[in-house]
This record gives C-alpha cells, structure tokens and sequence, in this order.
C-alpha cells in the first residue's frame, strides 16, 4: 500500500538536555529492594514458594478434564510410542545396556510431571546429550580395563556395571548443578547461543552420533576413543576394517533402516487421519530437568533433556499440560514391568538403524548453509566453527570453543562499526548518512557525526580515529603545531625580555663609570659622548620595550593565540554534533574519549554538542562526574536538528549567514 504524503508541522522552541528534564520534570527513577521481599516471612509467601517450585499444586486442581484429558492421553501415548525405541537406542549412544534408556524414559519424565513448569516439551533420553554421556562413561571406564586374562574378551558384566554407576553419578552431578543454577535463576546464558550456533552444535552433534554407530551397522570390534579428533579416529578406523564386516549384521541394519524410513514417511502423509502415529521403532523386535536428572540418578538413570523431536509430537497430538508427560511414563513403566524381557536380546544393529533413522530432521539442518549464505555471512561463519570446532574437539570443547568465538565476534563487530557524516533531508527534520542518501545536505559550518554502535574500551580510540579523519582535517596535527607556534612564539618573547635586562643592567653600569672620572676639559668632551651614547640606548631600550611590549599584547590579547593570528589554516566548519543515539551505556573509557574530543575541537576552534543521549545514559554521565563547568547539559540536545539549529544561532566564530537557519 503506498503512502500519501502528508505535512504536518511542530513548533516547539529548542531543548538541550536540562531544558528537556525541567520540561518533562524528569526524576531518577528509585530501584527496588527485592532481597527485602525474599525473606519476608508470611503465610502468602510461603504459599508462594510451594507453588513456585512444586508447580503441580497450582495447575492440577483447575485440570478441565473434559477438555484436556482425551488430547493428553492420545499425546501422551503418541510420546510413549517414540520414548520407547529412543530410550532403548540412545542407552547404546551413553554406552550402557538398552534397558536402563527405558529406566531413563520413566523416572525423570514423571519428576517432571511434579516439578516441571512447561505444558509441551517432553523430557527424556536425547541423543546429543547421549553422546555426550558415553564420551564419559567411555573413557572412565574403557572396554581395555575388563579384558579378561584367558581369551583377551571384555567382561562385559562387569564393564555395564561400571559404566552404569558412571552414568548414575553423572546424572546426580549433573541435577545438583541444574537445582543449584535455577535456584539463583543462571538461565539466562542461553541467550548466547544464538540459532546458528546451536543448529551448527546439533548438525555436528548428528554426524558423530552418525559415526559413532557404524560398528553396529557393520558389526565390527572397534578401540574405545574420547577426547579431541576421536571421531575421525573412529571415521577412519571404520573405512580400515570394512573388509571385516558382517553381512548379516549389515542386511538387519539396512531393512530394519528402509522399514522406519517408509514408516516414517506413511506417517508424515497420514499425520491429519491418523490418531497417533505408526509405531515403525516397536516393528522393527519394540530446575524440573535438574530434579528429573538428580532423582533419576537414585534410580540407576543417566542425564536425561528435552527432546526437541518429542516435544513438537507432544503439541502437534493434542497435548495440553504435563499429563501428557504423565501418561507416557506410566506406559514405559508398563513395558519395564511386562515386556521388559522382550528387548533384552534386542540387536544392537537394529538401534543403531533407528538412531540413524531418527537423526534425518537433525541432518537436515546442512540446509542452513544455503539460506545463511545469502542471509547473513557472519551467522554462517558462526555455524561453520560450531560444526568444525564440535566435530574436531567434541562435543563438550566444542560447545566453549564455539560460545567463546560466538562471543568474539559480537566484540569485533562492535569494535568495527558503520560511521557516518549525517547531511538533512531536504525540507525535514531528518538527517542521514550523506553517502547513502543522494539528496542529503551537510548543513554548512556544522559536522554531524554518528557511530552504529555504542562507544566503549573496544572501540572508543577507533570512534575518535575515525571522527577526526571524517571530518577532513588533521586534528592532531593541526594542534601540535599550533603548541610549536605558540611555544616560539613564548621564546621569542623570553628572549627579548632578557636582552632588555642585559642592555638596561649595561645602560645602568656604564653611566656609573662616567660620573666618577675625570677632569673638568676631559670631562665636557666625554660628557658629549655620553649624551650621545645614552640617547642611543634609550632609543634601543625604548624599540626594544615596544617590541616586548607588543608581544606581551599579543599573548594577552584574544586573538593572538587564533589560528588566524598563527597563518594556520581554519577548518571549515564552526561546530560539532555527536549524535549518541546509538550508545546504550558509557563505561569510564568512553567518558575519557568524549572529553577528549571536546579539548581537542575546541583547541582548533570548533564548539562540540551531543544529541539524543537516551535517559540512562544521560545518568552514566552524570554519575561519571562527564558534566562540568566547561561541558554541561546545554551541550546535550534532545535531537540532532536542535544541535544544529543551535550551532547556527551560536557559532563559536563568525557570523552565520541568516539564509542557513531559515532554510533548517
């Protein structure tokens, strides 16, 4: 839809920033106290807390079963159905027998179900976080350690043990540390992560699962590797012993893979008539995550999260609260109790065929090149070290090296931001970049200067850098020899004081001499010559008092120290404004370079104003001692176009043409 011009007109007189407070009756805002509220000690409070963290007491009582009750149990059952083949593949990822993945599909799901606060995720087995507990559990506890004397064979037994107290330990370790951070609220580092690092993580995360199942797929007896570069370790000692692969361990894999992929595929065409999906896994033999995690841990668990996959069948079913979380774990609890037995000789091929299977949706995500590629660049770069610093460190190296280069490249992108000379859209109020906008005019006698960025320790050297060369004139260069000019200009002045004193000290002695010597006819005649010889050096000493004098004048008067005065060149302009629009704090450094930039244009002649500071950064300054005598709030205006009408009115030397300010 295309917009109709329409003028409309404000008039409003010019406001720097103390008019605006007086105006507006601007107060500092008071901060509140909110540790004196956590430990009042109230009935109210207290009932608070308990339903805070036992959330199930505030939503269970006003549960509408006629509404919710039949979405929650198909959805919960529609969980169950992917909980059970995902729990028993993803205990083979954490190294451990398939059983305790179900063990793992029960207990923390149901702690969640008391203790959980969202109504559509699903907790339970995941498979990046399997990964990352057999990489664990793997190298405690290696397969090298349970070699038998006799036949060189790995006690098994005697390893899953091991491995499932790794894994249990883990577990409590890990839901201490996730109750400690809720409890002081820690969540909100996941703010840096951004999408691109996490689907670059998850991409990579997918490959080494990918990798990690190989040996099942091909049924070959592979060295237990972790740390660094392991996974291309595997890679290639996968591709060194393929001649040693077992054919019927290849065929299982590979028809119980095509069997899920057409099942999966009748489910995404039939997903609208169907009231839960095909179960293709059972064909194919069958601080809440903190709690989950702890006392799931009691129970012989391993670390458990949320599965993204799980989660989106749960809301897509029809699920509407935690009972469908509920509900899933009470029918894994069933299969543990009835047909536990039934997946106790499951082969490890076919797991490995339904993790493969499952990673497509993770997989996909190589897609995100593509669109990055001709979205953002930098997200790429982002996703790119993810995926190469997880596939090459593993996956917990890689997650601090990709959050730490993420981080890094938020700092280089503020340390080099857009600067801009701003010029006034014709016949508006509104000023833009004069190199992106044709029709934008600099207003003559006033540079105004932007930075896309907030200025600080990073960059603020750059933004002065920048500034002074924007502005097409050499600022630094400009004032010290303005400093040498004056200095010789100082000793010249020195230099003629002291030769007066010598030559006044001298006038002085010698006309002592004269007056004791001599006889009467001697007397007249040197008398001649010393009238002579003074008139000469009254008539220095009075040239060389003028000439002192007249510097003296000089120093003193208010143009001898001018650029005009010195024969230096002027710049083009009378005054400065800084628009701070874009700084959203001020740290001591940038308070330091600021200040800096006024001392510096004043020392050339130019008088230096800022323009919409926000509300709190305009208190950074205050409380940084910024204002003073010689910069105070009249410097600071609400708008860009209130500085340079200001600048105009008021210009620091020479008279304004009157045709500049009508034209504003």
């Amino acid at each position: 839809m295309e917009l109709r011009r329409r003028d409309y007109h404000v008039e409003r007189p010019l406001l720097n920033q103390k008019q605006l407070e007086e105006l507006g009756r601007w107060s500092s805002v008071t901060g509140t106290h909110q540790w004196r509220t956590w430990l009042q000690c109230s009935h109210a409070r207290a009932r608070a807390l308990l339903l805070q963290y036992l959330p199930v007491l505030a939503w269970l009582p006003r549960y509408p079963v006629r509404d919710w009750l039949l979405g929650d149990l198909l959805s919960g059952l529609s969980v169950a159905i992917m909980q059970l083949p995902q729990g028993l593949a993803y205990a083979l990822l954490a190294g451990l027998p398939p059983v305790f993945g179900l063990y793992s599909s029960f207990y923390p799901v149901f702690i969640y179900f008391l203790f959980g606060t969202s109504r559509h995720i699903s907790v339970g087995t995941f498979a990046v976080m399997s990964v990352m507990v057999g990489s664990v559990t793997e190298s405690l506890a290696p397969d090298e350690d349970f070699l038998q004397d006799l036949n060189s064979t790995v006690n098994e037994t005697a390893r899953d043990a091991a491995r499932v107290q790794l894994a249990s330990a883990l577990s409590v370790l890990v839901g201490l540390f996730q109750v400690g951070l809720g409890l002081v609220h820690f969540g909100f580092v996941v703010t840096y992560l951004s999408e691109p690092l996490v689907h670059g993580y998850t991409t990579a995360a997918s490959v080494q699962v990918f990798i990690s199942q190989l040996k099942y797929v091909f049924g070959l007896q592979l060295s237990s590797r972790s740390g660094p570069l392991s996974i291309i370790y595997t890679l290639l000692e996968v591709c060194w012993k393929l001649p040693q692969s077992v054919v019927g361990t290849m065929v299982t894999a590979l028809v119980a893979g095509v069997v899920l992929v057409v099942v999966k595929l009748l489910n995404d065409k039939l997903q609208q008539h169907l009231p839960l999906p095909i179960p293709g896994e059972l064909l194919t033999e069958l601080v809440a995550l903190g709690l989950s995690n702890l006392i799931g841990g009691v129970f012989q668990c391993f670390p458990v999260s949320c599965s993204m996959s799980r989660s989106l069948v749960q809301e897509s079913t029809g699920g509407n609260t935690q009972v469908a979380g509920a509900v899933s774990s009470l029918f894994i609890l069933i299969i543990i109790v009835k047909l536990g037995e039934l997946f106790q000789d499951l082969p490890k091929a076919v797991l490995a065929a339904a993790i493969i299977v499952n990673l497509k949706g993770m997989l996909m995500q190589f897609t995100d090149i593509c669109s990055l590629w001709k979205a953002n660049r930098m997200d790429l770069l982002i996703w790119l070290v993810t995926f190469v610093a997880t596939i090459l460190l593993n996956l917990d190296l890689g997650l601090a090296a990709a959050v730490a280069f993420s981080l890094l490249l938020v700092v280089f992108r503020t340390q080099l931001p857009h600067y801009s000379i701003l010029g006034q859209v014709p016949d508006t109020d509104i000023y833009r970049d004069v190199a992106e906008y044709s029709e934008a005019r600099e207003v003559p006698g006033v540079k105004v200067f932007r930075s896309s960025a907030t200025v600080y320790f990073a960059n603020a050297e750059l933004y002065s850098d920048t500034l002074k060369q924007k502005c097409g004139i050499d600022v630094d260069r400009l004032i010290s020899r303005k400093k040498k000019l004056l200095k010789k200009k100082e000793l010249k002045l020195k230099r003629l004081l002291k030769e007066e004193k010598l030559q006044r000290q001298a006038a002085a002695s010698k006309g002592t001499s004269v007056s004791i010597n001599a006889n009467t006819s001697i007397r007249d005649i040197e008398s001649n010559n010393m009238e002579g010889s003074k008139a000469k050096q009254v008539s220095a000493g009075k040239e060389l008092e003028d000439t002192a004098a007249s510097g003296q004048e000089d120093a003193k008067a208010p143009d001898g120290s001018t650029l005009k005065a010195l024969g230096l060149p002027q710049p083009d302009f009378h005054s400065l404004v800084l628009d701070l629009g874009a700084l959203s704090f001020v740290d001591t450094v940038c308070l330091k370079s600021l200040k800096n930039i006024f001392r510096d244009f004043r020392e050339i002649e130019v008088e230096v104003y800022m323009a919409a500071c926000h509300t709190p950064v305009v208190t950074q300054l205050e409380a940084g001692h910024f204002f003073d005598a010689s910069i105070t709030k009249q410097h600071l205006f609400a708008s860009v176009h209130d500085a340079v009408v200001f600048a105009l009115q008021h210009p620091r030397s020479g008279p304004v043409s009157p045709v500049s300010v009508t034209q504003l």
